[in-house]
């Protein structure tokens, strides 16, 4: 486990790097040739760049081990951090917004020439790496703070993409298109974070995470074991826990019992992964 989080910090901070980079980038090009929308998206930049701080700071405690005020663990915290990283998505929105209706009413002409454009094209190249990467690191760790933060990162490219819808409109004489793609774009973002809010709800309110049948079918294929019944799940995908009944024949006897209950347990946790704690209470038939 603690493998796991050295990995995930280790990604989150090669990933912060190159956020602030390519914020950077945008901010002082757009900047010099006075491309509103560019400097803008470079401030945008600089949120996922906070998303990657949060994830940090998320992470740190959520590695603690269990103790006797949280035999649970801190694991919900991640879940916690993901919350942080959707009040960043809803700011992003807020402030995109605000920018294109001001260039609604006062439209600004920016100078779109190569460099802006090359460094456009450079910059959503950047992104979509992090994205990517971020993205299938986190599956492949089951970490909430890799995932989230790349639908995060995501919608970064979209602004990106605006910008450079802009600068083509502006070239073309339509300032126009560049307010209506910015719109566009909110609703992309304002998705992301629905979606990312959804996974949240789901852990923080102990919501199934295996269906019951499957457990149920897995459980009662072990031999000596006649029923299975009232299971129950929460947690994360790769923080499960669960809890179940078994009826066995009541001239089985308490040693045997337990070497059963043993043998569930390893079956569960070796066909479901994430399963970390199974508890099982014996019934008579």
């Amino acid at each position: 486990m603690i493998g796991k989080f050295r990995e995930i910090q280790k990604t989150l901070i090669q990933i912060l790097i190159l956020n602030w980079g390519v914020a950077i980038a945008k901010i002082v090009v757009g900047s010099m040739f006075g491309v509103y929308s560019m400097v803008a998206d470079g401030f945008h930049s600089f949120s996922d760049g906070s998303s990657n701080i949060i994830g940090l700071v998320g992470l740190n405690a959520a590695s603690k081990p269990t103790d006797e005020e949280h035999p649970y663990g801190h694991k919900k915290i991640e879940s916690f951090t993901a919350l942080g990283i959707i009040v960043l998505l809803l700011l992003v929105c807020y402030e995109m917004g605000e920018a294109a209706l001001r260039r609604l009413f006062d439209p600004a002409v920016p100078e779109a020439n190569l460099l802006t454009f090359t460094v456009m094209i450079i910059t959503m190249a950047v992104n979509y790496f992090v994205m990517t990467s971020e993205h299938r690191r986190g599956k492949e760790l089951k970490s909430d703070i890799l995932v989230s933060d790349s639908l995060h990162t995501k919608s970064d490219i979209y602004t990106s993409f605006s910008v450079l819808i802009s600068l083509f409109a502006i070239r073309l004489g339509f300032p126009m298109v560049d307010t209506l793609a910015t719109f566009l774009i909110i609703g992309f973002i304002l998705w992301a974070a629905f979606n990312i809010a959804r996974e949240v709800f789901n852990v923080l309110v102990d919501r199934a995470v295996v269906d019951r049948k499957k457990i149920e079918q897995l459980v009662t294929a072990i031999p000596n074991v006649r029923v299975c019944h009232k299971i129950r799940t929460r947690g994360r995908t790769d923080d499960i826990h669960m809890d179940l009944h078994l009826c066995v024949d009541k001239s089985m006897s308490v040693e045997e019992s337990h070497r059963l209950s043993h043998l569930v347990q390893s079956e569960i946790k070796t066909k479901i992964p994430g399963v970390t704690d199974v508890i099982i209470h014996i019934e008579p038939c």
